[in-house]
């Protein structure tokens, strides 16, 4: 969503100078939105290519939400990018906004919120079925997983109509600090503090609520299993190391956004060039790290993606399998596959256990 703030001010010239000195960043700016673009596309079209297909130990629901967020950190790079490089270069920054600038704004917006929306569900999902797993499979029906997702990629574009439409209720402008177009949020204060408040605060209070109680769960289990077993103290502490991290991450990539637009639509004063151009595109390298901590760290994931890549290499470029040892060998992938499958089992066992473990700890702090 909020794609950026407004710093243009039509009609000054100590404006023209200003944008002058902006567009002399323009080779700086455009190559590190393209690096940036590049490790988000190349990251997901990874992640697409191991979760089109089953994935041992993740539930079907479980996958349907995490293609759904795939897609939507695709479009950053797919959508989000092309869209304001193109705009950049055919635009008059002499002319006022146009058609092309509101209908790239209304993109550029619907994929942000779209984003958000879905890490919100993962997360509702994933609180559901660690802290209520026997009511999981009558609560997270396929059906209404579906009119989840569906709602993360379909209110969005309806809340921000508006946006597309030229001499509508809000402005829309190209910034030359940050290479995009921008709704101007001081032209209609009531309406962009609306967009935060049915977007970013309600995506932040789901998160939030949801991975805080995720964490304390798995505090007060693993609390309760030293009790039993001592080599616990020298187990690492999964929770941490990945409940933490998502959290910083989105906090770090959407609230300074966030903070941005609001104090511009409420004063109407710009940020400096390059605060706002950090601000801007700091959202979309959260479709990179979505990558990291939603997927790689994950280590079914990895050993599904060293298969497929093996089978990628091995049918496109069988030399450079060779020398890497790799064998096209029916039987050493159908081992493989066994391998994996047989870890799943017990890596699902152990899900299990630690799920019932922590509703077991949640039921008895519900008594006392």
């Amino acid at each position: 969503m909020f794609s950026g703030l407004n710093v243009s001010i039509h009609g000054d010239s100590n404006t023209d100078s200003q944008r002058l000195v902006e567009l002399a960043h323009w080779p700086i700016k455009v190559s590190i939105i393209i690096v940036l673009g590049a490790m988000i596309t190349l990251g997901n079209v990874a992640v697409l290519m191991v979760i089109s297909s089953s994935v041992s130990g993740w539930s079907r629901n479980s996958r349907y939400f995490l293609l759904s967020l795939t897609g939507a950190d695709s479009a950053f790079g797919i959508v989000v990018m092309p869209l304001n490089l193109w705009v950049s270069l055919v635009k008059d920054y002499r002319q006022g906004p146009d058609v092309l600038c509101h209908v790239v704004a209304f993109c550029n917006a619907t994929v942000y919120s779209t984003c958000m929306y879905t890490l919100a569900m993962i997360s509702l999902e994933r609180y559901i079925a660690v802290l209520y797993p026997l009511k999981y499979s009558s609560l997270m029906t396929r059906k209404r997983s579906l009119m989840l997702i569906a709602f993360s990629w379909f209110f969005p574009p309806f809340l921000l109509l508006p946006v597309s439409f030229p001499g509508g209720i809000i402005e829309v402008h190209f910034s030359t600090a940050s290479l995009v177009c921008n709704p101007t949020y001081s032209t209609n204060v009531s309406y962009s503090m609306s967009l935060t408040c049915f977007i970013f605060f309600p995506c932040s209070i789901i998160m939030t609520y949801t991975n805080l109680h995720l964490w304390c769960a798995a505090k007060r289990q693993r609390k309760k299993l030293r009790k039993y077993d001592q080599n616990c103290r020298k187990r690492s502490d999964v929770a941490s190391r990945v409940l933490v991290p998502v959290m910083a991450v989105y906090y770090t990539c959407w609230a300074p956004c966030m903070a941005a637009m609001i104090y511009n639509a409420v004063s109407g004063n710009s940020v400096p060039e390059w605060l706002e151009f950090v601000v801007v595109w700091l959202p979309t390298s959260n479709g990179f790290l979505n990558c990291i901590f939603y997927f790689w760290i994950n280590r079914s994931f990895r050993r599904k993606f060293h298969l497929v890549f093996q089978q990628l290499i091995l049918a496109l470029c069988p030399s450079l399998a060779k020398a890497f040892g790799w064998s096209a060998d029916p039987q050493t992938l159908f081992v493989s596959g066994m391998w994996d499958n047989n870890n799943s089992v017990y890596e699902r066992s152990f899900s299990m256990s630690s799920t019932c473990t922590m509703m077991t700890l949640a039921e008895d702090v519900g008594h006392t």
